[in-house]
């Protein structure tokens, strides 16, 4: 009797089943199992008119020479084999690690191609290449301009005025962020102040969201223990103070995407250290969060970086790092997602 009344109330207590942790995932698998180089990191993903593009550097380890820049893209067949189309190799034969890339397909455009090579984060520089064919090749690389980097690791939005919105930040002065912005498609740009000093709030890495009436929300990754967000009316151009939201943050990237349904999407760990488990939030304002997902919760393991899309089909897209070795991918129905309450910042215990 006893055994049977503590099994009724857990069916009663409220929790967050296996099986709402795991609502909506359609698929999950490897981009690849076996590349030519033993590390990654720093995956990136778009949606072109030939199907699901990721990128991501590798190389010996983060920040080694030999890091570059290696693509591959999903067929009817499966993923193409990894295929390296930058590097940090200079003229004067001296090689660079690359970091961070970042994929955009611009509408009736190119798929833009942005990452940063350089000895490290305090003074690499931003590097772009486009292409016409899906992801197949790809032109000449051609470095940004001076004060400008480019997306830092999340994907710009394209602003209903036509307007390329890139969230960016640095590293040399204080971990500060900022936007730059394109009005014809990358080629030419426009930087804003720093939107913080680095010192009361440590953030990088960016995601941009859309909200009704044209208002933006950003939210980064930050030393300060959480997720920190940030709101602008101006399209981009200036930013409220930067404050934390509930969600932790072990200073790890991040990235999030606005619905076509409207609510937010967020991937990211959701702990206060390490980078296990990482994790799905879903908002319907980008204010108060909810427990969709747990797509990895092992003890110990690296899971991390995540990079996420919605494809025209209303599907989710995200790729991240499987503990250094390897690109995971994984798809997920929104529609089928069955949200757990997140309280005081707490994932609900399954």
């Amino acid at each position: 009797m006893k055994n049977a009344f503590i099994l009724f109330l857990l069916s009663i207590l409220p929790g967050f089943s296996i099986a709402q942790q795991t609502a909506g995932i359609v698929k999950t698998e490897f981009i690849y199992e076996q590349a030519p180089f033993p590390s990654c990191h720093a995956s990136t993903l778009a949606e072109t008119s030939n199907g699901i593009v990721a990128a991501w550097f590798g190389g010996t380890h983060e920040n080694h020479p030999d890091v570059g820049i290696w693509v591959s893209r999903r067929d009817k067949k499966g993923w193409t084999a990894p295929v390296e189309v930058a590097n940090g190799k200079q003229a004067n034969g001296k090689r660079y690690p690359t970091w961070n890339p970042v994929l955009f397909q611009m509408p009736k455009g190119p798929l833009l191609l942005f990452y940063k090579v350089g000895p490290d984060p305090e003074t690499w520089w931003g590097m772009k290449m486009s292409s016409t064919d899906g992801g197949k090749t790809w032109s000449k690389p051609e470095r940004l301009p001076d004060d400008i980097v480019g997306p830092i690791k999340n994907k710009p939005v394209l602003l209903a005025s036509g307007t390329l919105l890139s969230p960016s930040s640095s590293e040399d002065k204080g971990w500060r962020l900022h936007m730059e912005s394109s009005p014809d498609g990358g080629k030419t740009w426009q930087k804003t102040p720093a939107l913080n000093d680095g010192k009361e709030f440590s953030a990088i890495q960016p995601s941009v969201l859309f909200h009704p009436n044209g208002r933006l929300q950003l939210l980064c990754r930050s030393k300060n223990k959480y997720v920190l967000e940030a709101w602008s009316d101006d399209q981009g151009k200036t930013w409220s103070a930067l404050k934390a939201t509930e969600l932790p943050n072990p200073n790890s990237g991040t990235d999030a995407v606005t619905l076509k349904d409207g609510r937010q999407l967020l991937v990211y760990n959701h702990t206060p250290k390490g980078r296990s488990p990482l994790n799905v939030a879903v908002s319907p304002e980008g204010k108060s969060w909810q427990a969709a997902v747990v797509l990895e919760n092992e003890p110990g393991g690296e899971f991390s970086y995540p990079a996420v899309i919605q494809t025209r089909d209303g599907l989710v897209h995200i790729t991240y790092t499987h503990h250094r070795k390897k690109i995971k991918y994984v798809v997920i129905d929104p529609a089928k997602l069955k949200p757990g309450a997140i309280n005081a910042g707490q994932w609900p215990a399954p």
